[in-house]
């Protein structure tokens, strides 16, 4: 066709439709305009069909649409990918159990540990087969699976109650007989991870209850269940140790390990349709094109900013204990981030960027045992804590705790300990040189040098960020119905 023939033939199309018989008047909106303009920039249609460039557009959009979706949908799964490929640097799963004998140190680059307690985390593998895991007692702790969803949990919260037990793991669709004898949890998917916290005795001592795991903690095949293999047990307090998953383009490798280890139906399919829908699919490769690339390339960070986001300005006002106050919970909609039987997404995915593990005993409302969690990301005028000023926490008399408080300062960053001079980025209320105003308050100090002879102090690091959470272990009714207030951070000029 020539290039008149053609020009005389878009002219015809794009006359005015003649009147027929058999026509209905057209409501408005129904009709898409020859022109429209967008944050797309200028979309052209004939009679609503649209025009190369347009489709080009709407496409790319799409899929940047989808693929920023697909990475927020996606932060709890990489999370886990990245949990799984640091604890099995250490060794083999199902045999092996990294622990922070002596606490965890700000070496280790991951979400929000405290300073008080030893963790003891393990990778379950449950591809072969049922596994048991024999848990020691006195332990808090719980089972996520790899699309990091609370299985059980394992310990005084869950069905042992502390005295230690053991607990048959069945994996998806397992149709085999299922013996007696144990705790028995039919897991969603095949990969998960076992984590727990060990206590101090009553003498503040670490060992006892470290031994104590190494000697009763023991994971194996049901198939080897007369003749259980070793374990391995790993000290890393003193190891640098990473955690925390990458926010750019590996991200998406890091998800589509998860994919491929996970048959579809371990998941959910409107999530893994969003990760079908930018080539991420069980059974099939992970091959973008260098369009796709670029597009991914960006989504993640778009993604990645949008969780920071919805992490350090949460816009939910319900999220915050006071009217006006920074201090917020991390569980709104509880564990499993839902209110009236609506998923809360924003909520959900500011969790998982900044916290490891869930579990219904982490939000749930314990009086006298238990744990209780503020955050706060900004001062008392709302705006971001500076590493380079300094700040007072003023805590007020009579906190309503059954055992012990603490406050920790964490990188904006990493979501992981703020990693200064100091040992610990913490102050606790059983510190040692812990010191209590004459009428019953604390005031902690953040900043990057001592004010004065400030005992009660958190050194922070001039042009870096930092948040906080302040812990109650042990709550009291006083914090539940907030007849108890804590002090915001104020910045001290």
């Amino acid at each position: 066709m020539t290039i008149l023939c053609a020009m005389a033939a878009s002219a015809a199309l794009a006359q005015t439709p003649p009147k027929v018989k058999m026509a209905t008047e057209i409501p408005p909106g129904i009709a898409m305009p020859d022109e429209v303009e967008t944050r797309l920039g200028t979309l052209k249609f004939f009679d609503g069909f649209p025009d190369e460039a347009t489709v080009d557009k709407l496409y790319d959009n799409l899929d940047f649409q989808r693929a920023v979706q697909a990475y927020l949908l996606a932060i709890p799964a990489v999370n886990q990918a990245a949990m799984r490929k640091a604890l099995l640097r250490w060794g083999p799963a199902n045999t092996t159990m990294p622990i922070w004998e002596e606490l965890v140190f700000p070496r280790t680059v991951g979400l929000t540990f405290n300073t008080s307690t030893p963790y003891a985390w393990m990778w379950i593998d449950l591809h072969d087969g049922p596994l048991v895991a024999e848990v020691p007692p006195g332990v808090l702790g719980a089972f996520n699976d790899h699309w990091y969803r609370w299985l059980l949990d394992v310990g005084v919260t869950g069905p042992d109650e502390g005295k230690g037990g053991k607990y048959l793991i069945l994996p998806p669709r397992y149709k085999g007989e299922v013996p007696e004898g144990y705790f028995v949890a039919r897991a969603q998917s095949y990969e998960m991870f076992l984590a727990f916290r060990t206590f101090p005795d009553e003498k503040g001592d670490l060992k006892p209850h470290v031994e104590l795991t190494k000697q009763r903690t023991r994971v194996y095949p049901l198939s080897q269940a007369a003749n259980p293999p070793p374990m391995k047990f790993v000290n890393i307090s003193p190891e640098p140790f990473v955690t925390v998953g990458p926010g750019d383009y590996q991200f998406w490798d890091l998800l589509n390990d998860v994919v491929q280890s996970e048959p579809p139906y371990t998941g959910d399919p409107v999530t893994l349709g969003f990760f079908a829908s930018i080539g991420i699919e069980h059974g099939k490769p992970f091959a973008p094109d260098e369009r796709m690339k670029q597009i991914l390339t960006e989504a993640a960070t778009v993604g990645d900013a949008t969780a920071r986001a919805l992490t350090y300005r949460m816009r939910d006002k319900e999220a915050f204990y006071h009217e006006s106050s920074a201090w917020r919970t991390a569980f709104l909609g509880g564990y499993n981030f839902e209110r009236n039987g609506i998923k809360l997404l924003d909520s959900s995915s500011q969790y998982y960027f900044y916290a490891t593990g869930v579990t219904p005993a982490m939000e749930a409302k314990m009086v006298g045992s238990g744990s209780q969690y503020a955050l706060a990301f900004v001062d008392s005028n709302g705006r971001p804590l500076d590493g380079s000023r300094t700040y007072r926490l003023h805590v007020p008399a009579n906190v309503p705790i059954n055992n012990f408080w603490s406050v920790i300062a964490y990188d904006n960053q990493t979501r992981s300990f703020l990693q200064t001079e100091q040992t610990w980025p913490s102050v606790t209320s059983k510190d040692k040189d812990f010191n209590v105003n004459g009428d019953g308050s604390v005031d902690v100090y953040f900043g990057p040098e001592r004010p004065g002879d400030a005992r009660n102090f958190i050194q922070t690091i001039a042009g870096k960020g930092w948040n906080a959470i302040f812990r109650l272990y042990g709550p009291l009714e006083p914090w539940f119905d907030k007849s108890w207030k804590l002090g915001e951070v104020e910045l001290v000029e």
